[in-house]
């Protein structure tokens, strides 16, 4: 599933307190998670979600129809992401400044109907779990790609605009140029032969494809997509560590630069477990 370019309205505050609720909803379950708890909230814009979870500052809404452990599950891959270290504290101070300046959010959902607001989505049915402890077989997990976009669009393409940027020209989209085999903007048929990134959904424009691009990379850098290959071979092929180190090395070097602070372990959805 491809990110939507999305611009926030800005909220009053991400840290809405329980007696701000609506009296007549159902009381909010805290959950039974040791490090986040399930808020009610009031927050502007996401009224029509009833809950959400505080992560580093960054919220995550859901739906009344989204399970507790879903959304829970969301916010522990998101901690692992910004803290993988799983410390206590983000790896990358500019990075969550950015993601707060930003009012960086995501917001899950359960029916289609209720992909309705101008932010990066994530559905309940594409959240699993299990995919982490079953050997990373069966349905994929998609709070690795959808907590992620939030991540790398509001976060790392402003933190560093000249470098990861979605945007040309950065270093982010001069590398993934070379991996499309060419910079079009239009989508090739077909792409070049030599080409390893191959994205083909229309209505993801270039800085979409950008987006999508840094999470392909860092992803196999980190081992989600070696059982994947059958899978998303018509969008990436490079679906391992020593394959984007050995052939993508414009990516790889940005990716493994100590001083962006990116993940150098998979979350697993059991942050500081």
């Amino acid at each position: 599933m491809n990110y939507r370019l999305w611009v926030l309205i800005p909220l009053i505050s991400f840290h809405s307190c329980q007696k701000n609720w609506n009296l007549a909803q159902s009381p909010i379950a805290s959950g039974n998670d040791p490090y986040f708890k399930i808020v009610a909230h009031s927050d502007p814009y996401f009224e029509s979600t009833n809950r959400k979870v505080d992560v580093f500052g960054i919220p995550i809404y859901a739906y009344a129809e989204v399970e507790d452990v879903k959304l829970l599950h969301a916010a522990n891959i998101m901690a692992q992401y910004l803290d993988n270290d799983e410390d206590g504290k983000v790896d990358n101070p500019l990075l969550i400044e950015t993601l707060i300046e930003n009012h960086a959010a995501l917001f899950m959902w359960k029916k289609m109907s209720q992909v309705n607001l101008n932010a990066q989505d994530l559905g309940t049915d594409e959240t699993r779990p299990e995919w982490h402890t079953n050997g990373q077989i069966g349905r994929f997990d998609a709070a690795l790609e959808e907590v992620w976009h939030v991540i790398s669009h509001s976060g790392y393409a402003h933190a560093y605009p000249s470098i990861f940027g979605e945007e040309a020209p950065t270093q982010l989209t001069e590398a993934m140029d070379l991996a499309r085999g060419g910079h079009f903007i239009n989508i090739p048929h077909p792409y070049p032969i030599e080409a390893w990134y191959t994205y083909d959904d229309r209505t993801c424009e270039y800085e979409c494809m950008a987006g999508e691009y840094i999470y392909w990379a860092l992803t196999s850098m980190l081992g989600a997509q070696e059982n994947r290959l059958q899978e998303i071979s018509q969008e990436w092929t490079l679906n391992s560590n020593e394959l984007v180190r050995n052939k993508d090395q414009a990516i790889y070097s940005l990716l493994s630069n100590p001083e962006y602070s990116f993940p150098q372990s998979l979350p697993d959805g059991t942050y500081q477990r």
